[in-house]
């Protein structure tokens, strides 16, 4: 769904055509929100002063990156985001606004002090606080930068303003404008150490688990993943895929099952990947045996990758948005990367009907188990 989205003063303004990615129908789904408006709207207020690097933390489909561009051509701009999804859809939205991305560098969010020093940073607020804490413990070891937060009024109390000082520098929150506000904080020199990964265990595989500021399910193992573990299939596969992988802890077990498949491991979370890595490493794997993957779901993977079976325990949102667009995605590459016989393994909450789907994309559809929360479903490509 393409939405228009005006940025810039009266005297220097600017439309674009925003979508988000992978593009949706759903109307009430759009690539900004007012947090993107208040952002610029604050920026254009107060002036670049003598700043001309701008990082962009957390910029879910570019929305403010394609903004700056078009407003500052000269600017130097930094995006960095965990989300591989957030980069593609920026590098897509430069594209269809005729928008130059030559002077744009794109990182991920594992080392932001070496982009960040004497910079302007603009930033979204995650959802996970863990996250926005690592966030600002790395910024906080580059010097001399000013930052700008944006975020729902509702989502700012003194508890967040007190995190950010914690971590980077003192805080305050502007006025409120469309249920809105921006934080202003600048860094107080003092370089905090990086947040260190959860560490915890699942006794019943004998599996060290190690997680990520940004990796679902932190500090234990998830109901539905459990559920999935206990009724993973029998029998011999060759290649195994588990996507959605988070931590790895599925395709972990997975490699304890059938000793000889190789493993894919992908996940759009650039911190989700690196987890699952080291997990591999720390719980003594084969690594020959396993691969890792920063995707889209599957459409970037080689095209000679193909597998047996597919282990999936899909989100069901975007950032903050509610959707099943995601999961539908993950289901029709399934099936493009399935073998002939091969099986999709799922795990979902019951409420969200994954049966009607896999029925319809597939032409079967089995309960395998559940709970009174969750159900796993398998479909076999035919």
């Amino acid at each position: 769904m393409t939405s228009r989205f005006s940025a810039g003063a009266d005297d220097n303004r600017i439309e674009l055509s925003l979508h988000r990615y992978p593009d949706t129908s759903d109307a009430n789904l759009q690539a900004w929100d007012a947090a993107d408006e208040h952002l610029l709207k604050h920026l254009m207020e107060q002036g670049l002063g003598n700043h001309s690097h701008i990082v962009l933390v957390n910029d879910s489909f570019g929305a403010l990156t394609c903004a700056l561009r078009a407003l500052y051509p000269a600017l130097k701009l930094t995006f960095a985001a965990d989300s591989r999804t957030s980069h593609l859809g920026c590098k897509a939205n430069l594209d269809a606004n005729a928008l130059n991305a030559d002077n744009i560098e794109f990182k991920d969010c594992s080392n932001l002090a070496s982009v960040a020093t004497g910079a302007l940073v603009l930033m979204k607020l995650p959802k996970s606080l863990t996250f926005f804490a690592d966030t600002l413990c790395q910024l906080s070891q580059a010097e001399g930068e000013t930052l700008l937060i944006g975020a729902k009024a509702k989502n700012i109390n003194q508890s967040l303003l007190s995190l950010i000082g914690k971590h980077f520098g003192n805080a305050s929150a502007s006025l409120a404008w469309k249920k809105t506000r921006v934080i202003s904080a600048i860094s107080d020199g003092k370089a905090r150490s990086a947040i260190k990964p959860i560490q915890w265990q699942v006794p019943e595989f004998q599996l060290s688990i190690s997680n990520l500021s940004n990796v679902f399910g932190a500090a234990k193992l998830d109901i539905g993943a459990r559920l999935m573990l206990s009724h993973l299939p029998e029998g011999s596969f060759s290649e195994v895929i588990d996507l959605g992988c988070g931590n790895g802890v599925l395709g972990l077990r997975a490699a304890q099952m059938y000793p000889t498949a190789r493993v894919h491991f992908v996940d759009e979370s650039a911190m989700a990947v690196a987890s699952a890595a080291q997990n591999w490493q720390q719980n003594g794997f084969d690594a020959t045996r396993a691969d890792f993957h920063w995707d889209d779901c599957l459409s970037h993977l080689s095209a000679d990758i193909s597998a047996d079976l597919i282990l999936c325990n899909p989100p069901f949102h975007q950032g903050e948005a509610i959707t099943d667009h995601i999961a539908w995605q993950m289901f029709n590459d399934a099936k493009r990367r399935l073998q002939y016989g091969g099986l999709l393994h799922v795990v979902g909450n019951r409420h969200l009907g994954y049966h009607v789907k896999l029925k319809r994309l597939f032409g079967n559809c089995q309960t395998i188990s559940s709970n009174g929360k969750f159900v796993i479903l398998q479909a076999k490509k035919q």
